[in-house]
């Protein structure tokens, strides 16, 4: 098993009782789509007669919902979403999973953080059972204690975006940590954090920017999977050490 060079730091440290819950978001922090989303997406409005987003668009468009990005950035039309979607669905279940891929060392931070005796859950926009489907198709579902993620694809998302996911997260696992932190790709992510009070580490290996980031005031960003298991396990009080709980 490959673990990335920060699993060798906690394996140093004294084991005691202190428990992160670590929240990941899937698509462009723990999994990669390999242009599985942005090229279905622009499959699926192609097929309807609909023009092509451009490449600012489409990167914008990975991450929230799918129902609130073909509205608000591709200006689908209300009476051509669910057609839309249903195209979209269907490629994506049939092609678009398997083609998508784990980032480079991310797998290894999650083995590492179960390892020492953390929680690691999902938490994302995109529908609950095709996330889960997606963790299954990779190999990824036994990694994580549990995935949360919108109950429908087809209905129009709340006004609190990722928050009550986020919250959800929490709740599922209340009294089993004893600190939380979101790890995501987005602006949402942060934004979604903060609603519950949590801090957010961003990666920069997804569809945000730095310039994103800085908008919703997240802290530094980590740009390698070991920088971001480092940024993770500062958040252990210092003198605690990471071991098996």
């Amino acid at each position: 098993m490959q673990f990335s060079a920060g699993h060798r730091l906690w394996e140093t440290w004294p084991v005691m009782n202190y428990r992160l819950l670590v929240l990941f978001d899937l698509d462009g922090t723990l999994v990669d789509p390999a242009g599985a989303i942005t090229g279905g997406i622009i499959g699926s409005l192609e097929a309807h007669g609909l023009p092509r987003p451009s490449e600012d668009m489409l990167r914008k468009m990975v991450g929230p919902p799918l129902v609130t990005s073909l509205r608000e950035i591709a200006g689908v039309s209300e009476g051509q979403l669910a057609s839309v979607i249903a195209h979209y669905r269907e490629g994506y279940r049939t092609r678009g999973m398997a083609a998508s891929r784990p980032y480079p060392g991310v797998v290894g931070v999650v083995e590492t953080l179960r390892a020492a005796g953390h929680l690691v859950a999902v938490a994302t926009q995109k529908p609950q059972g095709l996330a889960q489907e997606l963790l299954g198709v990779q190999q990824l579902a036994g990694l994580f204690h549990s995935v949360h993620g919108s109950p429908d694809e087809e209905q129009s998302p709340g006004p609190d975006g990722k928050t009550p996911i986020i919250a959800a997260a929490l709740a599922r696992h209340e009294g089993r940590y004893d600190g939380a932190i979101m790890i995501g790709d987005r602006s949402h992510d942060i934004s979604g954090a903060v609603a519950n009070g949590l801090d957010c580490i961003p990666v920069t290996w997804g569809f945000g920017s730095v310039e994103e980031f800085s908008v919703v005031g997240a802290t530094t960003p980590a740009t390698t999977a070991d920088a971001l298991l480092e940024l993770i396990l500062r958040r252990v009080p210092q003198g605690v050490g990471h071991g098996n709980l």
